[in-house]
């Protein structure tokens, strides 16, 4: 299938439902504690996502071909599930390294982004490797120019994570998003040896990694959702959608609550004002 470059106008109503999900994440932090439970946190984002911002949970409901449809409104995934995990009655506790994905539909767009979050007394080793999926999604979103290719996204999220000692999940990747919500392309976050596409303006694309502090390796629980290591090492990721533009590329997912870049982020800014 061939990537759909999207118009100006589908820019727009991109960069509203991508505000709006990470507009749903700053809801979220201050819940985000010892005690509650994961499904206490799907609800609060389920009745913002529906009746504050007026938008369609994407993920409630999904079913991929082959699989049964998705629970919740969010995927939350502790320590060391990678992704896809099913809130529940699991209480948070000090020290616990937590992903919340979150997609949200708004006027037939979708908006997709995830954060990490450090709970209560953080861990040295769980700090550490939040703040190393932050940047190794970021050494990824740099790599994007016009006249680049997807390939240079994997080249760089990988070239990041062995200079820092973790591991890119190979299992899992970003995808092109609009009016859906998996789209051409299938984004890697490790080389591969084969020819990818090249960046052209209007491209909407998301770039996700995840990373492992241990092996790379993941299994697939019984509820056919959650991913798991294999060897049970912690694992982390952040989620940005990303437009490449004329000259580089813009970050769709972002509001009030949307970390800063690292320092050696030189093709963005965060917009004042926010």
């Amino acid at each position: 299938m061939a990537i759909h470059i999207k118009t100006p106008e589908e820019i727009a109503g991109l960069r509203i439902a991508g505000r709006l999900a990470s507009e749903l994440l700053d809801y979220l932090t201050p819940f985000v504690k010892p005690g509650i439970t994961t499904g206490e946190l799907d609800k609060l984002a389920y009745d913002y996502t529906v009746n504050v911002q007026k938008c369609i949970p994407a993920c409630l409901g999904y079913q991929p071909e082959g699989m049964t449809p998705y629970p919740a409104t969010t995927c939350i995934s502790i320590n060391h599930v990678v992704c896809h995990g099913i809130p529940g009655e699991k209480k948070l506790k000090h020290g616990d390294i937590v992903n919340i994905d979150v997609t949200s539909i708004k006027d037939g767009f979708h908006g997709d982004t995830s954060r990490m979050f450090v709970v209560g007394k953080p861990t040295i080793a769980g700090k550490r490797l939040c703040d190393l999926a932050f940047k190794t999604m970021w050494a990824g979103i740099e790599a994007v120019r016009p006249g680049g290719m997807f390939n240079d996204i994997g080249v760089a999220c990988q070239a990041f994570a062995d200079k820092n000692g973790i591991s890119v999940v190979r299992d899992y990747g970003g995808h092109g998003i609009g009016r859906g919500f998996h789209e051409e392309p299938h984004v890697h976050h490790f080389p591969i040896n084969h020819p990818t596409p090249k960046f052209v303006p209007g491209m909407v694309f998301t770039i996700e990694p995840m990373v492992n502090a241990g092996r790379y390796g993941v299994t697939m629980l019984g509820d056919g959702w959650t991913v798991v290591t294999r060897d049970r090492s912690l694992s982390a990721q952040w989620e940005h959608m990303v437009l490449v533009t004329e000259t580089g590329y813009d970050i769709l997912t972002c509001s009030a609550g949307t970390p800063e870049p690292p320092d050696f982020v030189k093709g963005w800014k965060k917009p004042e004002g926010l």
